[in-house]
């Protein structure tokens, strides 16, 4: 997937970033073409979610006032989050011109770059799969050797950096009103999948005139789960290319790498979304292998991984890894760049 220069650049600014939720038809932030880059500034929620302003959050911890973004502070003191919406900052809508209810967006990650070289994981009582395991707040202010690419956790422990956005959504069909942006849907949203990565592609149905994209929740690592709530929650800049395939209907949002076709289940019961991401899995066999229903639930018994991708927004998410190099002839992408 080559590398292309943006054709926009849309900042996070109090006018084109939402607090914690999604909806059909807002105005928009940004309208492009199918097949034009955008360059998009995200803001981490962490350090905007308390009584203390981003600068004496991020003080606190160490974090020197010309480290804050100042963007942070505007949008702490201007943006509103509404009633029962979520925590996440989200930077849109983007409109695609001509896309439509029933249309499939493609998204395709280019680059993500890092704002600061800072990030937090933030965990406390009710929180994760582990409800119980802790009793107060634990806000841990994690700071980053970016030159060696490794977030410092410790004197001892230095993770790879692997950055991708948490949050990659087009607008949910209109009837849903407003969308709180913690659990994710057929529309994308908070699925914290950690492939989407530089590289990968991330497939959308499209509900709404315009598509209407929004991207927020920049994580720079994370493991498969999410378990303790949070990844390495951090202000990123992707840049991302929106290609639209018109008629080409998909059920549910779907993800591809270099090596990997994904599918994905979503839903309450994580039994149900194993379920699901199998089904779709066998469904992309079927259609795009041309295998029968039994040698695509053959295949993917043989060859397709199940992986919690995650356990804790109220909507679990199961993906299944379908290798590319099982199959002989088969292109370097879905559709090919």
């Amino acid at each position: 997937m080559s590398q292309s220069a943006p054709d926009a650049t849309l900042s996070s600014t109090p006018d084109t970033v939402l607090w914690g939720y999604l909806a059909a038809n807002l105005p928009a932030a940004l309208t492009i073409k199918s097949g034009q880059v955008v360059r998009i500034d995200t803001l981490s929620h962490q350090g905007l979610t308390t009584s203390q302003d981003p600068v004496k959050y991020f003080g606190a911890h160490g974090i020197v006032p010309d480290q804050v973004l100042p963007d942070a502070m505007a949008i702490y003191s201007q943006v509103i989050r509404p009633k029962g919406a979520g925590v996440h900052f989200l930077t849109g809508p983007i409109y695609i011109e001509e896309a439509e209810p029933g249309d499939m967006l493609e998204v395709r990650v280019l680059d993500i770059k890092f704002r600061v070289p800072y990030g937090v994981n933030n965990t406390g009582p009710g929180r994760g799969v582990l409800p119980d395991l802790i009793q107060g707040l634990t806000p841990k202010v994690i700071h980053l050797d970016l030159d060696r690419n490794v977030a410092l956790f410790s004197e001892d422990i230095e993770i790879p950096l692997d950055p991708f956005m948490g949050i990659m959504a087009v607008a949910p069909p209109r009837t849903m009103g407003l969308v709180s942006s913690t659990p994710p849907g057929a529309w994308g949203g908070n699925m914290d999948l950690k492939k989407l990565v530089k590289g990968s592609t991330l497939y959308l149905p499209v509900f709404n005139k315009g598509a209407q994209f929004f991207t927020g929740d920049g994580h720079g690592v994370q493991g498969d789960g999410e378990v303790d709530g949070g990844a390495l929650e951090i202000s990123l800049t992707p840049t991302l290319q929106f290609i639209l395939h018109k008629g080409k209907e998909l059920k549910s949002p779907m993800a591809e790498t270099s090596t990997e076709y994904i599918t994905i289940g979503m839903s309450v019961d994580l039994n149900e979304a194993t379920k699901i991401a199998v089904q779709e899995a066998v469904n992309f066999l079927e259609r795009e292998k041309h295998l029968s229903s039994a040698d695509a639930y053959a295949l993917a018994s043989l060859s397709v991984d199940l992986v919690i991708g995650e356990d804790v927004d109220i909507v679990n998410l199961v993906y299944a890894k379908i290798p590319k190099g099982i199959f002989k002839d088969n292109p370097a992408y879905w559709f090919e760049p």
